[in-house]
């Protein structure tokens, strides 16, 4: 399901049955392969680039924030960045070679939970933790108050674009 006129490839992986109640594997990619776009379009990435999704559970999720993040408990979506800021910030023009930006990896569970605690749609959820994931991706963080403000502008003009509600009010 590659559309060769796209300047993206999302692969994915679904390691956890429970993410099919919502979608078929082709769905998931149609919808992921929409969310990232519009994330690349908004930041302007010009190059052939590509992501892996990972959709897996919480026993999954939380051994990978804890060997990588140092946190011992499961969430809801983990980013894994390929490139540096330099290497984002060089990216090449019209290579004809993706670029691979990095993993995405969902976890089943907290999401779930989360839209049953938040009382939010789940895929009204999952998008908007699609575009925070990205722009993990793409160098964006919230460690300080002002890259915080920075990403959910950029989170809610994105998924305003796709007709999803601002998920912080």
């Amino acid at each position: 399901m590659h559309d060769d006129s796209s300047n993206l490839e999302v692969l994915i992986d679904i390691d956890d049955d429970r993410w099919l109640e919502w979608y078929m594997p082709d769905q998931w990619h149609e919808l992921l392969h929409k969310i990232i776009q519009r994330v690349i379009d908004e930041i302007k990435i010009r190059t052939k680039v590509e992501v892996s999704v990972l959709f897996t559970n919480n026993t999954e999720i939380h051994a990978l924030n804890l060997e990588y993040r140092g946190k011992d408990k499961p969430t809801n979506v983990l980013s894994f960045p390929n490139l540096s800021e330099d290497e984002l910030r060089c990216l090449p023009k019209n290579s004809p070679y993706p670029v691979m930006l990095g993993d995405l990896v969902f976890g089943f569970e907290t999401l779930l939970e989360e839209v049953k605690t938040e009382k939010k749609p789940f895929l009204d959820h999952f998008n908007h933790l699609a575009v925070h994931g990205m722009l993990h991706l793409l160098g964006y963080d919230h460690e300080s108050d002002a890259d915080e403000e920075c990403m959910k502008e950029k989170e809610v003009a994105i998924l305003k674009s796709l007709n999803i509600n601002n998920p912080y009010q």
